[in-house]
């Protein structure tokens, strides 16, 4: 099976890694690594305009996968860059978290499009595509 096509280009977020986020051993706690991926999707729906919790849309996730490569400790600087591929209704992203030039993890998660029917169920929907071209716009491509 053939992996995503990848818009190109990249968005980037950075931040500092909190006490709280580390273990007794001084390593953050292997779900943060999750909860830095979501922060930096977020920012990136939000230079592009956006927010994942409007216009009635929901994205549930239906995969993560993360490659741990190194450990991160308090106050270390991390870069998570965010790429993204569009199917028809869902979405899948691909990151990369780096202290300097030191790759730490890779990782994958896809959502899925949705709304809520009368039930009160998700049912999957086409992704809309102005939510497409702007987050491509800001992917830069």
């Amino acid at each position: 099976m053939d992996g995503p096509s990848f818009a190109p280009g990249e968005y980037h977020y950075r931040r500092q890694v909190q006490f709280a986020e580390t273990d007794l051993a001084g390593i953050v706690h292997f779900s943060w690594y999750f909860r830095y991926m979501e922060e930096a999707e977020h920012a990136l729906w939000r230079a592009a305009g956006l927010s994942v919790a409007g216009g009635g849309l929901h994205w549930p996730r239906v995969s993560a996968h993360c490659d741990y490569k190194q450990p991160l400790r308090f106050e270390e600087e991390i870069d998570v860059a965010v790429r993204a591929a569009f199917g028809r209704r869902r979405m899948q992203y691909g990151f990369a978290v780096t202290r300097g030039e030191t790759a730490i993890c890779t990782a994958a998660m896809t959502s899925v499009c949705a709304r809520i029917d009368e039930s009160g169920a998700l049912q999957p929907i086409d992704i809309p595509a102005d939510v497409i071209d702007r987050l491509r716009a800001v992917l830069g491509g």
